[in-house]
């Protein structure tokens, strides 16, 4: 029974202290003076009441143009707006800090800050991917402003992040035209065509030799589903791309079943052309028409007379 007193007194002391700071709060915005309200705002910052503290510069920084605090009042606004989450506002301010006062002590960190929401706003790597190209060039525009910062190291880890951001989102691309190909000689190409692109953009990826079997696969398939008359220079392909996969691989975990597409291809090219020679054969036995005498019909011989 004491202790559901004691927590009804706490949770009631909470409740009035709750309301009290709001009343006092309301009171000050109404009421206070720009420096009674800058030194709240500062006040709050420091204790962590972000969301207090950026209502309160908002309201101060119109007021405040060409005084000494006004640069402050702008620089921690930037802050209060990260710290709450607000990535693309932080990052909005932050520049804006930076184009106003390029020449501040605190430019330097203002720059790092905006291209960081940046960074922090960043898509993640299923979705549309615009926002983390902006991102890595903000940071190396940074990082050509300030070559000496010591948030170099920084800037270029984050770089590095976004970059495999990207590496994944063209790596779940390539797939995705292998996945839903079914056989589909559309679906099959487009694979073909963006795993090169893949390998060109990231020829470092650890995901290259996955796609390498992928390639070889996708071409065999397409070449297995194509028309008679476009399975010889695709299966041509597939023993080139197995080759180009070997020589990059010599012994990779895919290595085995790549070499079964590449025998079958290599049978399927004797039997295709086994079937040219016969084809040719053929042709060959038929007489020349050009050689055949022309039939006479009666009705012809007839005309013939009469003419």
């Amino acid at each position: 029974m004491l202790k559901n007193n004691r927590a009804s007194y706490f949770l009631l002391f909470f409740a009035v202290l709750i309301i009290t700071s709001c009343s006092k709060f309301s009171k000050l915005q109404k009421t206070g003076t720009d420096q009674q309200k800058y030194d709240a705002a500062m006040t709050y910052y420091k204790k962590g009441d972000f969301y207090r503290s950026g209502l309160l510069f908002e309201e101060l920084i119109p007021l405040l143009k060409g005084s000494n605090e006004s640069e402050l009042a702008q620089f921690y606004y930037a802050y209060t707006q990260y710290q709450q989450g607000q990535y693309n506002t932080s990052q909005f301010l932050f520049k804006k800090f930076y184009d106003t006062y390029a020449r501040s002590d605190f430019a330097q960190e203002a720059l790092y800050m905006h291209a960081f929401s940046l960074y922090k706003d960043s898509a993640p790597h299923n979705l549309d991917q615009a926002s983390t190209f902006t991102a890595i060039s903000a940071m190396q525009d940074f990082i050509n402003t300030y070559p000496q910062s010591t948030f170099r190291d920084e800037c270029t880890k984050y770089i590095l992040e976004l970059r495999e951001k990207l590496e994944l989102k063209a790596y779940d691309k390539a797939k995705l035209y292998y996945k839903i190909s079914e056989f589909n000689p559309m679906s099959l190409k487009a694979a073909v065509i963006s795993i090169d692109n893949f390998r060109k953009d990231f020829p470092d990826s650890k995901f290259n030799e996955e796609l390498a079997f992928l390639k070889v696969e996708s071409q065999y398939n397409l070449a297995s589903n194509s028309f008679i008359l476009k399975q010889k220079d695709r299966y041509l392909d597939v023993i080139k791309f197995y080759k180009e996969m070997v020589d990059k691989y010599p012994t990779g975990k895919y290595l085995s079943n790549a070499e079964k597409m590449y025998d079958d291809s290599q049978k399927q090219l004797e039997v295709l052309a086994q079937a040219e020679k016969e084809r040719q054969k053929l042709l060959e036995a038929q007489p020349d028409s050009g050689t055949k005498p022309t039939k006479v019909t009666a009705s012809n011989s007839t005309d013939q007379k009469q003419n």
